[in-house]
């Protein structure tokens, strides 16, 4: 069935009360995008690891979307009304019907992490089947391989990771860090993260790859101390976890940190030169990931 939509500019005072309004008043649907989306005022909101997290832009559009039949200028009338929001000239659209799944699929290619490492998404045919295959689809936890920090991370593990090794990756999120691990050989893996949809859904994507991996909220931490510990999070959290990361660590044990802007590459070196000599292991857009070994 074919839909109709129409754009309205709103501030971000006014943004949310209208949508609102629109949903009210018989609108399907309603989203707010970036008004400056694609010029070089465009600001990012929701990021990942050291994005903005603003709850709306400045200068919003707000997107909505109505069935083939609904009277859109009554709809919008009764919305702009209940608001107090001047209705300006716009114009509707016709969305044609597609298969919005399908699109939304082709958006997610494999990612090549190394020579040896791909993401694949579960729709997708393994490009390389003799590689080593993890398969994530996107989701609500983060994490899924295509931000440099996690990449960092894999490729990190990779090359770091042996046999004996247990594996504590500290704010886990979907658990891609954690399964890595136990792929590329560690004995033994735990995800902690403060957030229980992403221990469920690490711990799916934990069964989807056919591997054996604990993962725990804060207070159900068993508090095991490993021979490698992980954290890909943001710089204030690393900052703060310090002390607790470097008392999982076992003395002789390996740290690697991600998540970490290169200009705040000294603060997060000071705070934890207690316990390591950290160094900078690799750099990728902007982000840096340091790795060192516990003193003894």
């Amino acid at each position: 069935m074919p839909w109709q939509s129409v754009s309205l500019p709103a501030t971000e005072a006014e943004a949310e009360s209208l949508s609102e309004a629109l949903m009210e008043s018989g609108a399907l649907a309603v989203s707010m995008e970036d008004e400056a989306a694609g010029t070089s005022d465009e600001s990012p909101v929701f990021g990942e690891p050291g994005m903005p997290t603003n709850a709306l832009w400045q200068s919003n559009l707000v997107v909505c979307l109505f069935d083939q039949d609904a009277n859109v200028p009554q709809i919008l009338e009764t919305a702009a009304t209940a608001v107090n929001y001047r209705l300006p000239d716009y114009r509707i659209e016709p969305v044609a019907e597609q298969d919005w799944v399908r699109m939304t699929q082709a958006e997610f290619a494999p990612i090549a992490i190394s020579a040896r490492l791909w993401i694949i998404p579960s729709w997708h045919t393994p490009p390389d089947p003799g590689a080593i295959n993890l398969v994530l689809d996107p989701g609500l936890a983060f994490g899924t391989g295509s931000h440099p920090t996690t990449r960092l991370c894999l490729q990190w593990l990779e090359q770091n990771v042996q046999p004996e090794d247990s594996v504590l990756d500290y704010g886990c999120g979907s658990g891609i860090l954690t399964i890595a691990a136990l792929k590329f050989g560690a004995r033994r893996a735990f995800g902690v993260d403060i957030d229980p949809l992403s221990i469920t859904t690490a711990g799916d994507n934990a069964l989807i790859n056919h591997v054996h991996a604990e993962f725990y909220l804060p207070d159900t931490d068993p508090g095991i101390r490993c021979s490698i510990v992980i954290a890909n999070i943001l710089t204030n959290p690393l900052l703060a976890l310090a002390p607790l990361l470097a008392d999982r660590c076992l003395p002789g044990g390996k740290l690697m940190l991600s998540g970490i802007l290169d200009e705040q590459v000294d603060k997060i070196m000071q705070s934890y030169r207690i316990w390591f000599e950290l160094s900078v292991w690799r750099n990728e857009e902007g982000w840096a990931a340091l790795s060192g070994i516990k003193r003894l």
